[in-house]
């Protein structure tokens, strides 16, 4: 099998647990994905194996991605992510969110949310300036640059600018539960990007 797969994001709701403990938890769409191809050592360089998921119309993929999904027998599909092979598997075999379990850790990847062009308040948490009557310096970000040396502003300097939709990956969620025959799995809190998202997810590096 894999070590991971590939979901959407549905929302988030609450669970109560045995004890009656309520636990935020986020649904997640996770699969079915079909296999598309086993990398080997021999022929690439590497192992892994190739998943595919949401089936699409044809028209919305290029010829390559068609050659590449039609040689394996697998129907178009929008979204490919290698995983780590994990024991045996073949090409068109299905993988469901039955590969994680119950009290399992996981690692979430997707794309945070856009917020735009923002400020250096809400980008990078400046403390700006006093909010009292008569001063002028509120939400600016103050002096950027230095005197006659070296004359320019620093590279990486906290500015203003495009912040979000960008990847993002949360370590260490807890698997609340997983629903295989409903392609379901509940993890513990928030994950990265919006309602309709894609994100992977695969077993914690940290567990």
């Amino acid at each position: 099998m894999t070590n991971g797969i590939i979901g959407k994001k549905l929302g988030m709701t609450q669970v109560y647990d045995e004890q009656g403990r309520l636990t935020p938890v986020t649904v997640i769409e996770a699969g079915p994905c079909k296999v598309v191809e086993v990398r080997t050592k021999e022929k690439h360089g590497y192992e892994s194996v190739q998943l595919a998921f949401q089936e699409v119309r044809d028209r919305k993929l290029s010829k390559s991605e068609l050659g590449h999904l039609k040689k394996g027998g697998i129907s178009s599909s929008k979204h490919l992510t290698e995983f780590k092979k994990v024991g045996e598997i073949a090409v068109g075999q299905v993988v469901r969110a039955d590969v994680f379990q119950k009290g399992d850790w996981v690692d979430v990847q997707g794309v945070s949310k856009g917020k735009g062009f923002q400020g250096v308040i809400k980008r990078h948490h400046y403390a700006g300036g006093p909010e009292t009557h008569g001063h002028m310096f509120h939400r600016a970000p103050g002096s950027i640059g230095s005197s006659s040396y070296p004359s320019r502003v620093w590279r990486g300097k906290a500015l203003p600018g495009h912040m979000g939709a960008e990847r993002v990956t949360v370590q260490r969620l807890k698997v609340v539960d997983a629903r295989g025959e409903e392609n379901l799995l509940f993890i513990s809190g928030a994950v990265p990007g919006s309602t309709g998202g894609i994100v992977v997810v695969r077993k914690s590096k940290k567990a």
